[in-house]
C-alpha cells in the first residue's frame, strides 16, 4: 500500500523518467514548472528522444553526428513543436502550373519535397521528388529556413516562412550577380488532406496520376461522397473537376456501346437531361425518391467488387494520350464537370480496377487514364470528415474565382 500523504514527487527519478516520457510533449513544460525535481528530470534527453520518435518518427538509430551536439529537448522544443503545423501535403496556390508539396521530418530537420508525376512513363511509374526547402537548428540553437536554389542543393539563407491556418508562404531573396540586386520571390501553399475512406466506397480513394493534357502529367484526387464521387485535379494546368453520379450507371452490353460514339453520346445526353429535370423539380420543391423512374440506376458501393469485367474499347474517333489502357472495365458512370462556366461538359467515368480509372470527355472526344499513386504521405490525413469537406470546398471555391478571373481577362 502507498503511504499516507503520498505524492508523485515521492517516486524515484528513474520511474518519473518513464512516466514523463510517455506523456505528450505539449504537457511537459507545465510539469517542469511544478517543482525543482521535475524541472531537473525533464532535462534528461531520453524523455525527449522518445517524444521525437513517437510524435515525429525520428529513428532511434540516428547518428550522433547528425545532431551536431544538440539535445533532443532542443530539437523538440525549438524545431519540431513550433513547426509541426507545416507537416503534411500542400498545393501550390497559383494561377499557373500547380505542384504538390510534401513536408516531412527528415532526421533532425524538416524537409519539403515537390512531388512530380512520372515523366515519359506510364501511369504506374514512380513519382519523382525534388527538395524545395528545409528547416534546421543552427549551432546557435535557432531554427533556420534554407531554400534550395539549384539542382546541386546549395542554399539561400535569406528565406522567411509565414505559417497561417491551412496556408503558408515562403519568401526569399536570390542575388542576381549580373545585375547586383536581390529579386524577391514568394510562393503560397494551401493544405491538402487525403480523402477519408468508407466501407462502401467503390475503391480506395486517394491520389492518382495520369497524362491529362498537353501540359504534361498531372496528379488528381478521387473522393467519395455517398451517391457521388468527385475527381479533382490538384496539379498542372488548367485545374479541373468531375462530379461522378454513382447512381447513374452506364451498362454497355459487352462493351459494344463504346464502339459507336454517337450512341454513347446520345445515351449520356439522355441521362443528363433526366438529371437536369430532377434538379429543377427539387428546386421547385418537388421531392422524388432517388429510386423512382431511373433506368440508368444500378448497384454501387461494395457491389463493385462483385462486378464481372466486360471488354473495353475506345469509340472510333476518340483520342487518347495513353494507348496502354486496360482491355476490360468493371463499371461505368455518368459524369459532369459542374464547374464549367460556358456549358455542361459531359463525361463517362470508367472504373477498371482498384488502382485504375479513366474518363471520356465527350465534347472533346478525349480519353484519359489514371493510375494510383503508390507513395505514402505522412501527416496528410484529415482530422475529421468535415475538415476534408471544408478543404475540398476551399479548393473548388478558389478554382471558381480563378476561372472567372481568366474569363473576364480574355
Amino acid at each position: 500500500m502507498l503511504p499516507p500523504h503520498f505524492s508523485l514527487q515521492d517516486l524515484p527519478p528513474e520511474l518519473l523518467v518513464e512516466i514523463f516520457a510517455s506523456l505528450p510533449g505539449t504537457d511537459l513544460p507545465s510539469l517542469a514548472q511544478a517543482c525543482t525535481k521535475f524541472h531537473h528530470i525533464l532535462h534528461i534527453d531520453s524523455i525527449w528522444r522518445r517524444r521525437c520518435r513517437e510524435e515525429f518518427g525520428v529513428p532511434e538509430s540516428l547518428p550522433n553526428q547528425v545532431r551536431r551536439g544538440m539535445s533532443y529537448r532542443e530539437v523538440y522544443t525549438k524545431l519540431f513543436h513550433p513547426y509541426r503545423h507545416i507537416l503534411g501535403l500542400w498545393q501550390l496556390d497559383t494561377e499557373d502550373y500547380r505542384t504538390l508539396l510534401n513536408v516531412v521530418v527528415d532526421g533532425l530537420c524538416i524537409t519539403s519535397w515537390t512531388c512530380w508525376p512520372p515523366l515519359n512513363t506510364d501511369v504506374d511509374g514512380p513519382m519523382e521528388f525534388e527538395p524545395l526547402f528545409r528547416i534546421r537548428l543552427t549551432e546557435w540553437k535557432l531554427a533556420m529556413v534554407e531554400y534550395y536554389v539549384d539542382t546541386f542543393y546549395s542554399f539561400s539563407h535569406k528565406c522567411h516562412l509565414q505559417i497561417q491556418k491551412d496556408r503558408f508562404s515562403l519568401q526569399w531573396f536570390k542575388r542576381d550577380h549580373q545585375k547586383d540586386r536581390l529579386p524577391y520571390h514568394c510562393l503560397t501553399y494551401r493544405r491538402l488532406h487525403l480523402p477519408p475512406r468508407h466501407p462502401d466506397d467503390l475503391i480506395r480513394p486517394g491520389l492518382f496520376q495520369g497524362k491529362y493534357d498537353a501540359g504534361g502529367p498531372t496528379i488528381a484526387m478521387l473522393s467519395f461522397h455517398g451517391k457521388y464521387a468527385r475527381f479533382t485535379k490538384v496539379t498542372g494546368f488548367p485545374i479541373a473537376t468531375l462530379q461522378i453520379h454513382l447512381m447513374r450507371r452506364i451498362q454497355p452490353p459487352d462493351g459494344e456501346i463504346f464502339r459507336n460514339f454517337n450512341e454513347l453520346y446520345r445515351l449520356v445526353q439522355e441521362i443528363d437531361e433526366q438529371v437536369i429535370r430532377e434538379q429543377q423539380q427539387q428546386q421547385e420543391g418537388t421531392e422524388e425518391s432517388e429510386g423512382h423512374a431511373q433506368p440508368s440506376v444500378g448497384e454501387s458501393g461494395a457491389a463493385a467488387s462483385e462486378e464481372q469485367p466486360v471488354p473495353f474499347v475506345l469509340p472510333v474517333g476518340v483520342r487518347s494520350i495513353d494507348q496502354n489502357y486496360p482491355e476490360t472495365c468493371r463499371m461505368c458512370f455518368y459524369g459532369v464537370d459542374d464547374f464549367a462556366y460556358t456549358r455542361r461538359c459531359l463525361a463517362v467515368f470508367i472504373l477498371f480496377d482498384e488502382n485504375h480509372f479513366g474518363f471520356i470527355w465527350l465534347e472533346a472526344k478525349e480519353f484519359f487514364l489514371f493510375g494510383r499513386v503508390q507513395n505514402t504521405f505522412q501527416n496528410a490525413e484529415a482530422p475529421s470528415p468535415q475538415a476534408f469537406l471544408e478543404m475540398l470546398k476551399d479548393v473548388h471555391s478558389n478554382l471558381l474565382e480563378k476561372q472567372l478571373r481568366n474569363i473576364l481577362k480574355n
